[in-house]
């Protein structure tokens, strides 16, 4: 059960968004952003971050809803749960790896983040514009997560519902969702 009274039919950061429009139109924006551009990184690529933060966070939907955002873009594989599982073994790009390793350590302190980090990611071919999206993402995730557990949202659990979700996301309305007045 939630923190506040939030609207009982819209889980995790929708019913905070719902409880608070002027906050939702500038992190609405912020989400938009981070990942719905192919500047750099894919979109998969980034949605991958963020699924990745935040079940490093164990915020169940964030993880859910942004899984299934990122399976969207990798229909054909497990490429999801095996990030989650073992992201150094998981069949992605060294690069890709290398990116995680950065957003693990945003994930756990700024100051985490080593020059070794940045060189490997560099070494892999990431540039500078895929690392620092990455560090974004990667603390923009650890804030909504936060925001999301801290007031106790309701996160459903069928995958389906998330599944549903995340094709009208990536397919519609991307992350600029109106949010009820």
């Amino acid at each position: 059960m939630a923190h506040i009274q939030l609207p009982e039919e819209l889980p995790g950061i929708r019913g905070l968004m719902a409880f608070r429009p002027y906050t939702a139109k500038p992190l609405n924006a912020l989400a938009e952003a981070l990942l719905r551009i192919d500047e750099g990184l894919l979109k998969g690529e980034r949605e991958l971050i963020a699924t990745f933060v935040s079940y490093l966070n164990d915020c169940f939907f964030c993880q859910s809803i942004h899984g299934a955002v990122a399976q969207y873009y990798y229909p054909d594989s497990e490429i999801v749960q095996q990030v989650k599982t073992d992201y150094l073994s998981a069949p992605i790009s060294d690069k890709m790896k290398a990116l995680l390793t950065i957003a693990k350590s945003v994930q756990q302190g700024g100051k985490h983040v080593t020059e070794e980090q940045i060189s490997q990611a560099k070494d892999a071919g990431a540039t500078d514009l895929e690392i620092h999206d990455t560090v974004l993402i990667a603390a923009a995730f650890c804030m909504f997560n936060r925001y999301v557990d801290g007031l106790g949202t309701f996160a459903p659990n069928s995958p389906e519902l998330y599944q549903q979700r995340a094709k009208r996301i990536a397919e519609e309305t991307g992350y600029q969702y109106s949010v009820p007045q």
